[in-house]
């Protein structure tokens, strides 16, 4: 299995439009091979720098499985408007991506 996450570090205040964003995102992911589970995650405020910690976290059958989602036209359309919110956002967001070593 392979687990992917994006860090987002969104603009306090911001946070109830970013969330309506991905809830509102048209991802097919479930239409997609290889897809087990999505996440959306939020973290803890960071008052002194001004964000509010997000993640989203995907979980799939294997790396391959997202790295073909990833040059998929299912990937462009959930993607398209990625950039219209910048102002929302402390920089782009941070990738992670895991191979799982062992899980319960």
């Amino acid at each position: 299995m392979f687990i992917a996450m994006n860090r987002f570090k969104v603009v306090l205040g911001s946070e109830t439009a970013f969330e309506a964003i991905w809830k509102g995102r048209d991802s097919r992911l479930p239409e997609v091979p290889g897809f087990i589970e999505f996440r959306l995650l939020r973290g803890r405020k960071n008052d002194e720098e001004g964000y509010t910690l997000f993640s989203s976290h995907t979980l799939w059958a294997s790396e391959e499985d997202f790295q073909n989602w990833t040059k998929s036209e299912n990937f462009r359309m959930a993607h398209r408007n990625a950039g219209d919110n910048r102002a929302m956002y402390w920089g782009p967001p941070q990738f992670e991506g895991f191979n799982v070593v062992e899980g319960i």
